[in-house]
């Protein structure tokens, strides 16, 4: 009987083992939550620039208007 722990000692370990993968769930939770923007706003600034979306909105009206038009 010496490798034997019983069912109390199965059931520590069940209780353990779901703690483990609840704070686990978490962690990966709160780093999805707090990193995504860390990664996505540089992102799109590097978009705007490489598309030209950056531009002040009143030369983007004037070059949509084309034959100088106030709008």
């Amino acid at each position: 009987m010496e490798g034997t722990v019983g069912p109390l000692g199965t059931l520590w370990v069940g209780i353990g083992l779901g703690a483990f993968y609840l704070a686990l769930t978490w962690i990966n939770v709160l780093l999805g939550n707090f990193l995504t923007p860390l990664f996505l706003i540089p992102l799109t600034w590097l978009q705007d620039a490489v598309t030209g979306h950056g531009r002040p909105a009143t030369a983007d009206r004037e070059s949509r208007l084309g034959d100088g038009r106030r709008p």
